[in-house]
This record gives structure tokens, C-alpha cells and sequence, in this order.
């Protein structure tokens, strides 16, 4: 399986800098024996009584830093840092540009008097220790942070006020993301009224995203790549959410690759679910065979990416790669604040 055989084509101008306004009047593409266009509003529509939607209720924290190095005897240098996993004791993994410049012993100031010593370089990442932790740290960060903002976004436009509102989903309660989980910023108030109406019940697990996920795969084997790990916990009172519309007949549909793979990490072989607290680093290519899940509502990916791999796995390259062209073609808007498709395997994934 090669790198390659996930790839296609898209015009630079399908890549979403803002999202729709409201949320809930973005495209949807609807994918399972056919193609159906439609809009995230028309959910209550499209979803039948009893579906459960899933979703992940983690919060995205200003893990974004700009600040100077400095270095006995050496000028001082610009340094852009995003925390990625956090350690102990105020430590923390993090993306840092200029990552070849940083050395251990170096010292980088932030805004606002927040500081922190380089560990240890590592060829992907830094290890970084603040000089304060717990809610100091808390604190100093919501003061000299900023919104972490996907790199093809970041790369064409500075974070701004709008995207403290923009890049957080309504659900988000539990703080330690540094991505936010786009597919369920399409959601609001109206439309989670309406889905309620309808008899479509809702969970919330929570998966705290790395900055992992927006690292390229460097091997042309994809099935040699190894995922960056994440922070989760499923609740005893979702397990049991979860297991009762399984024993119903009903559909688990998750909302997100973040919720997802969770799901997917908690299941046992047989589908059900038990309370569960971790870190996972699954990966899901095609070949994996689900039983957390029936349906996903994700947002169109990047090529060449885990998520393309993902959506492969549940649907077929073949037919992922039809609704990608699809989606150029028909001008939906693509990545963190673009467009939805709902993915609904023609058969269902469940353990035999």
C-alpha cells in the first residue's frame, strides 16, 4: 500500500480560510450507494430516529507560541512553538520552527513573561519545560497564546478574534486539544434542537487532538508509518449510552476522525464498549475492520494523509476517491473549515 495510491488533485481556491456562516449552512455530501448533495442542516432529514451521533467535546487551547530564543553568547532569534503532549511538571512535547536551530540549554521567552528551557531535540519535535505549571500555566498561555490554526490556513492568513469562536465546536468542554475536531464545528444550537425532534440521540467522548495530526507521512509504505499518540477517556455513562442503541439496532455515527478513533480504540472485538481512559495511537488504512462505528461525518481531507486512509478504510479507495473528484468538481470547500460529507458503508461494519 503506497503513499501515492491516496493522492489526487485540488485546486489551491477549494481550501476553506473561513467557515460558513452559520455553521449548520455548510455543504454536505452525502456518500454511500450514491452521491447526494446536500447541506449539514438537512441532517434531521437524512438521519433516521434512534441514530446516536457522536461527538468529541475536547476544548483547543491557545498552544500557538511566538517568541525569542536566547543563547549565552549568541543574538537572540525569532521561535514559533506549537505544544503538541504534555508532560509532567510543566514539560512538553512541541513543534518548534526553527527546529534545527534550537539546542538543549536554550532559553525562549514568550509574551507576556511566559518562558521555557529546551529539554532535548528530537528530528520531529522539542521537549520543552516552562518555568511554571498547573493553572499558572493556564493562565500564562490563555495570555500569550493564540489559536493553533491548521498550517494551510496559518500559511495564508494570521489567526485572528474570529477564530477564537470559529475553531472551537459548541460541545468543547474538556481543555488539552491543539486541533480542534472540524467536523462538529458545523453544528449549532438550531440544529442540535432539531436533530433532538427527530429522536436522534447524542454522546459526547473526548479525544484530546495533537499537533500530530497535521505532520506529513514521510515512508512510501503507509503501513509502516506510526501515528503520534492521544488523550482520551469514554465514560461509563457513554459506554452504556453506546451500548444500548447497538442492542437497539440502531446506528452509531461519529462525528469526526478524532471521535472515531476513539470509539474504534474503546470497542472490544464483539462492538460493545466498557469504560476506557488512555492514550491511543491507532491507525486506521484500508483493510481495518471496524466495530465501533457504522457511519462518519467527517470534513474532506488533505492528500496523502492518515484521514484519506481512514475514510478509505471504511469506504473503498475507489469510491473515497470518486467523492473527492466529486467534491472538486461541484466546488465544495475543503479541510478544517470547509465542507462535510456524511460516510455510510453500503454494508455494515460490524463484528461477525
Amino acid at each position: 500500500m503506497r503513499l501515492e495510491d491516496f493522492d489526487f488533485d485540488l485546486p489551491e481556491g477549494r481550501i476553506a480560510l473561513r467557515p460558513v456562516r452559520p455553521r449548520s449552512a455548510a455543504r454536505l455530501l452525502v456518500v454511500s450507494e450514491g452521491l447526494r448533495d446536500a447541506h449539514v442542516r438537512d441532517l434531521p432529514d437524512i438521519l433516521r430516529p434512534g441514530d446516536r451521533l457522536v461527538f468529541n467535546d475536547t476544548r483547543v487551547i491557545p498552544a500557538r507560541l511566538t517568541g525569542t530564543r536566547t543563547r549565552p553568547g549568541a543574538p537572540g532569534a525569532a521561535v514559533e512553538v506549537t505544544l503538541m503532549e504534555p508532560g509532567t511538571g510543566g514539560h512538553w512535547q512541541a513543534l518548534a520552527k526553527p527546529l534545527k536551530k534550537l539546542a538543549p540549554g536554550d532559553r525562549l521567552e514568550f509574551a507576556k513573561g511566559l518562558t521555557a528551557q529546551v529539554a532535548a531535540r528530537h528530528p520531529d519535535r522539542v521537549d520543552l519545560a516552562f518555568d511554571c505549571d498547573g493553572k499558572a500555566f493556564e493562565d500564562a498561555l490563555a495570555d500569550a497564546g493564540a489559536m493553533p490554526l491548521p498550517p494551510y490556513i496559518a500559511a495564508q492568513r494570521a489567526p485572528d478574534a474570529r477564530d477564537d469562536q470559529d475553531y472551537q465546536t459548541i460541545f468543547a468542554r474538556q481543555a488539552g486539544a491543539v486541533a480542534a475536531p472540524t467536523a462538529a464545528l458545523h453544528f449549532d444550537a438550531p440544529l442540535m434542537e432539531a436533530l433532538a425532534a427527530r429522536g436522534i440521540a447524542t454522546t459526547t467522548v473526548t479525544l484530546h487532538v495533537g499537533a500530530g495530526t497535521f505532520l506529513p507521512i514521510k515512508v512510501e509504505d503507509v503501513t509502516t508509518h506510526r501515528m503520534h499518540a492521544e488523550r482520551g477517556h469514554l465514560t461509563a455513562e457513554a459506554a452504556d449510552q453506546l451500548n444500548a442503541t447497538r442492542a437497539a439496532g440502531h446506528r452509531i455515527i461519529a462525528v469526526g476522525t478524532t471521535a472515531l478513533r476513539l470509539l474504534e480504540t474503546a470497542a472490544d472485538p464483539q462492538g460493545r464498549f466498557a469504560p476506557w481512559q488512555g492514550a491511543t495511537d491507532i491507525f486506521i488504512y484500508p483493510g481495518y475492520a471496524f466495530r465501533g462505528i457504522d457511519a462518519l461525518m467527517t470534513n474532506f481531507h488533505l492528500p496523502r494523509s492518515t484521514l484519506m486512509m481512514l475514510v478509505a478504510a471504511l469506504m473503498g479507495r475507489d469510491r473515497i476517491l470518486e467523492a473527492y473528484t466529486h467534491a472538486v468538481a461541484h466546488g465544495y470547500r475543503f479541510f478544517s473549515y470547509g465542507d462535510a460529507s456524511l460516510l455510510i458503508p453500503a454494508a455494515p461494519r460490524r463484528p461477525g
